[in-house]
């Protein structure tokens, strides 16, 4: 099977796992996430600064005074691995619909949804903090290149994030989240949703160590080849300088012969001018 019908048949198949993560948030939070204004505002942007600034600017309307930095701490990290996953997806496979927008409008929503709910907040952020501590595994991620096992789980990844946002952003408007909050660990349906992330987030930083180490073990096998490559070279230079040596005393054995030859003939010649 060729590289290029590989890569639509993942396409094709991932696509297919974000529509189904999508009705399913549907039907949970009874919205439609890509008709959400935020879902094209995000679909606009083109780079990792431009995506913050719009999250950031959800947050900027919460009630901050007793969580201090806490809106903002986990953003950043989380906001650059899926950053960096949308990146990785978009050349391996060429998604038509960009997974992390998905995620990135589904933290947006919620950010909206949780403005208003003041009792709500502190749990979000509880939620979020969790996630992020999930995401900080794959921060080597960004530096290994991927292989089809690590992109299969990358959309994994992202479709429990979305459980986990549709799961919250149901309970907020149900008034459900004050209470949820309590009862955080107990609660199965997102304690399932987070403890699958965990363990998708965990294969992931395995995954990527060892690609990271077999990345490592070719470089050094290339650098032992280029090594290797480097002493033949100087053994054969070696061997040219001990041919140079060589001819350099066969010329001195000739010198000494023609010096020889030169001073019979000055021996003739003073004979023959003693003789007149």
């Amino acid at each position: 099977m060729s590289h290029s019908h590989l890569a639509a048949s993942s396409s094709s198949d991932f696509q297919l796992i974000i529509n189904t993560a999508l009705k399913a948030y549907e039907k949970r939070t009874k919205r439609d996430l890509l008709a959400h204004p935020l879902a094209s505002q995000l679909q606009a942007c083109d780079s990792l600064d431009a995506i913050l600034t719009i999250l950031q600017q959800q947050v900027q309307g919460l009630d901050r005074s007793r969580s201090d930095d806490r809106w903002t701490k986990w953003l950043d990290p989380t906001v650059n691995v899926l950053f960096a996953f949308s990146a990785t997806l978009g050349a391996g496979v060429g998604l038509v619909l960009p997974p992390a927008n998905v995620v990135f409008t589904g933290i947006g929503v919620l950010l909206s949804t949780v403005k208003d709910v003041r009792a709500s907040q502190d749990t979000i952020i509880d939620i979020f903090e969790r996630i992020e501590m999930f995401f900080r595994r794959l921060e080597i991620y960004t530096e290994v290149p991927p292989t089809a096992q690590m992109m299969d789980n990358i959309i994994r990844i992202m479709v429990e994030v979305l459980s986990i946002l549709g799961i919250a952003t149901k309970e907020i408007k149900q008034g459900r989240l004050k209470n949820f909050g309590k009862k955080l660990i107990g609660r199965t349906d997102m304690e399932d949703s987070l403890k699958r992330l965990d363990k998708l987030t965990q294969e992931e930083a395995r995954m990527a160590v060892a690609q990271n180490l077999k990345a490592t073990h070719a470089v050094d096998e290339r650098l032992k080849g280029v090594a290797n490559m480097a002493v033949a070279i100087d053994n054969r230079v070696a061997g040219v300088d001990d041919r140079v040596t060589g001819v350099d005393d066969r010329v001195a054995r000739v010198d000494d012969r023609v010096a020889r030859v030169g001073e019979k003939v000055a021996s003739i010649d003073d004979k023959r001018q003693g003789q007149r």
